[in-house]
């Protein structure tokens, strides 16, 4: 495991470190050694373990529905990330979406939503999935256009959704559609689809450079009993927003979990390459290098722990959550680029753990807010408050 001395910091207890080394131990005997070319057998295969393990219900909120609390902990869920992503991006995937794709029924869901469809997730015998994006609508999350016509005891839905992780996959999906009820963000709603609802198709999988289950859903006059609602008629879009504002500073913990991986593996590539008669560490530029990537790594870890335990604290977290996924996707990358540096021609090995690195951190700068979203969030929040 990397240096854990930052466990000892005041946001966590002893119940976090306890927790963190378990895992690391758990991910070293269950996690690394998967490496199957059927990225969906994996994903699926990486589900079951972690919800037989116990781990898929720190992502649920709600301990009648097989959630570890009534509510989740932000920094257990950052510290499973980033020890997961430390082992393997594909695991801090499956455990991520699991969360992220039931946590509008956790948040909002009715309570035989939640005993239907959490306890499931939290074992690991459902996979989950959260529709938001489309093809015109990604970071501008109140123009989407999939619609949501109802009639009588139904809705029935038509558009399309892309980007959607766990696509082709999930055994339902939490979409969210224009339901009418007001202009813009107001009028949108969250209705869960079971994958085999007639009207619903996978229109195309999607590949990426980090591969992982991901698709664009379709949705043909797709009939969904109103039950299937989550939240009230239009708060749609404040329950996505909630969802998210959950699951935002985790982002910056799984990028945290890249970064420590990839600080441990130059300091072995230093330490070990043999250059002119001496290690590549007693360069002075190589320890220039490891000095700002070390930095980098504990100053990502500041701001997403002081996140986490400020929303634990019960605490609006808007800015800091922002703060933190900005600075620790933007750093994992600086730190992984430096890393593949290190390695040389090894660092883009096919393969290669810093390549495989490289590859992954890059995705996590662009989904759930691009950094230039949190930019945008960080510096209106700094203005509303200066305008008090």
């Amino acid at each position: 495991m990397s240096d854990t001395a930052y466990l000892d910091w005041p946001f966590f207890t002893h119940h976090h470190g306890d927790l963190a080394r378990t895992l690391d131990t758990w991910a070293t005997q269950h996690v690394s050694q998967m490496h199957s070319h059927d990225v969906d057998a994996e994903c699926k295969a990486l589900v079951r373990k972690l919800g037989a393990a116990g781990w898929l219900r720190y992502a649920i909120a709600g301990k009648a529905y097989g959630g570890g609390e009534d509510t989740i902990d932000t920094r257990s869920l950052c510290l499973i990330r980033e020890t997961l992503a430390r082992h393997s991006g594909l695991a801090d995937f499956a455990f991520a979406m699991q969360g992220l794709g039931s946590g509008a029924i956790s948040l909002a869901g009715t309570e035989e939503q939640k005993h239907l469809y959490l306890t499931r997730v939290a074992s690991g015998e459902a996979i989950a999935a959260f529709a938001l994006s489309e093809p015109d609508a990604g970071s501008d999350v109140a123009a989407l256009q999939c619609s949501a016509r109802i009639e009588d005891d139904h809705a029935v839905l038509n558009g399309s959704k892309t980007w959607i992780s766990n696509g082709g996959i999930a055994d339902f999906y939490v979409v969210f559609a224009r339901s009418g009820e007001a202009p813009g963000a107001r009028g949108i709603s969250a209705f869960i689809v079971d994958a085999d609802t007639p009207g619903f198709a996978i229109a195309e999988r999607i590949n990426v450079i980090a591969p992982h289950p991901l698709a664009t859903l379709r949705f043909t006059e797709c009939k969904v009993p109103l039950t299937q609602r989550v939240g009230a008629a239009g708060e749609g879009f404040k329950v996505a927003m909630r969802t998210l504002d959950v699951f935002r500073t985790s982002v910056a913990a799984a990028s945290l979990g890249f970064a420590r991986r990839a600080l441990d593996e130059a300091l072995h590539r230093a330490t070990t390459r043999k250059m002119f008669n001496q290690t590549l560490a007693d360069f002075q530029l190589t320890q220039a290098k490891l000095a700002q990537m070390a930095t980098t790594v504990d100053s990502s870890a500041l701001l997403t722990y002081r996140a986490a335990w400020q929303r634990d604290q019960g605490r609006n977290v808007t800015r800091e959550a922002a703060m933190a996924k900005m600075v620790a996707t933007e750093g994992a990358q600086q730190v992984i680029d430096a890393a593949v540096q290190i390695w040389g021609g090894m660092g883009v090995v096919s393969g290669h753990i810093v390549e495989r690195l490289y590859r992954e951190i890059r995705s996590l700068r662009i989904y759930e807010g691009a950094t230039e979203v949190q930019q945008l969030i960080i510096a209106k929040d700094l203005l509303r408050e200066a305008a008090l």
